[in-house]
């Protein structure tokens, strides 16, 4: 087996994987970012890439791995502090989360991806306008998850199947939390604001769907 360690951003780099050359690249790497890399590891057998950073940078690596037809590679995270996806994925962090990159085994994860191809491994928050409320009618699968005028949804990919799940946030703190889960959650809306990972969209939308990929991932833990 061959380990690449990827340092997205300035992050500290756990003892454990000192030893092991590392490519440094922006927080969110893009296809460009990861070129070079990429092609060293076509060239090896068993190659494993380590992802040392948070959920965006792991959501951003494997947006290109699955936009390049690159999904059997076996993907360890370890980010610096505990993440939605940490928690999702059960990775640990630190030192924890690089210890189970190097010596755990690759399970297979549902994918989740969104209509424009980009890869959800932490959540989503859907919202409307700045001030305004969410108006419009969302479905998980065939589960009507509103209809009308809410506060938000929340999504997060799940790490066995379906796949995903989604609630609805509503202005009352009394409104018990009823999470849906599918393969897919589809949106229609008057104005839809995107956050993914924690990086918002660049535009607002009228409609948007995030559902499960016919391919999964790898992810070593």
């Amino acid at each position: 087996m061959h380990i690449f360690v990827l340092r997205c951003g300035d992050g500290p780099v756990p003892l454990a994987l000192a030893s092991h050359t590392a490519t440094t690249v922006p927080p969110i790497p893009t296809a460009g970012d990861l070129e070079d890399l990429l092609h060293a590891i076509d060239d090896e057998k068993q190659p494993r890439l380590i992802v040392l950073g948070d959920d965006s940078a792991l959501a951003a690596v494997l947006t290109v791995l699955m936009r390049t037809e690159r999904l059997q590679v076996e993907v360890g995270y370890v980010p610096c502090d505990p993440s939605p996806s940490a928690r999702i994925y059960s990775t640990g962090t630190g030192a924890q989360a690089a210890n189970n990159a190097l010596n755990g085994s690759a399970v297979e994860m549902p994918l989740i991806r969104d209509d424009l191809g980009i890869v959800l491994v932490g959540g989503a928050t859907i919202t409307g306008p700045p001030g305004e409320r969410l108006e419009g009618e969302a479905y998980v699968d065939d589960t009507k998850l509103f209809t009308g005028s809410i506060e938000s949804i929340a999504l997060e990919p799940t790490a066995a199947m379906p796949g995903l799940r989604a609630h609805v946030r509503r202005r009352t703190v009394l409104t018990r939390r009823r999470w849906v889960a599918g393969r897919a959650m589809q949106l229609g809306a008057r104005t839809a604001v995107l956050v993914r990972d924690g990086v918002p969209s660049a535009h607002s939308q009228t409609r948007s769907a995030f559902y499960r990929h016919h391919e999964p991932w790898l992810l070593v833990r």
